[in-house]
């Protein structure tokens, strides 16, 4: 496996790990995944990650961030998405692609790292959690999903080496 920027040629791959995620029913609000525009237009390009099969070169996962705000006293703050295919799933992957974004965005200046997490995402809540991040709460009831309103943990990681 390596782990690398997320390149224009990966739009495809990247895309359908992001749809077999939200397929899963526990990895996001959104029904389908966005256009490759769209995708990169929200997210930030210093900030986007895949890991790959070390042989094929597939995308097996991706993790992104974006920026919470634009207002300057939040700049370094994102939110971050990370998605591994479930085929591929209880593998490490997520682990590294956690890790080294978590890396990538403390060199980049970023002090919090956030992220929502419906409740039943047992294995993305404990990933989170073995890396440092905390639970703050759950917003309940904070959007619908398949007609049914969903709770959302929100996560935080706070650097103890950028803005500490």
């Amino acid at each position: 496996m390596e782990i690398r920027p997320m390149r224009e040629g990966d739009a495809a791959d990247v895309l359908a790990v992001y749809q077999a995620g939200l397929d899963t029913g526990q990895a996001g609000f959104e029904i389908s995944a966005p256009g490759w525009e769209g995708f990169t237009a929200s997210r930030l390009p210093h900030l986007r990650y895949v890991a790959t099969d070390g042989d094929s070169g597939e995308v097996l996962g991706w993790v992104a961030a974006s920026a919470v705000s634009s207002r300057p006293v939040y700049a370094g703050v994102v939110e971050h998405s990370i998605y591994v295919h479930p085929g591929c799933q209880a593998h490490g992957i997520g682990r590294a692609l956690l890790s080294a974004f978590i890396a990538a965005a403390e060199d980049a200046g970023v002090w919090t790292i956030q992220s929502g997490v419906f409740p039943e995402n047992a294995a993305s809540l404990i990933l989170h959690q073995a890396l440092g991040f905390r639970i703050v709460g759950t917003r309940e009831r904070i959007g619908r999903h398949h007609g049914v309103w969903r709770d959302v943990m929100l996560l935080e990681r706070r650097s103890a080496v950028t803005g500490a």
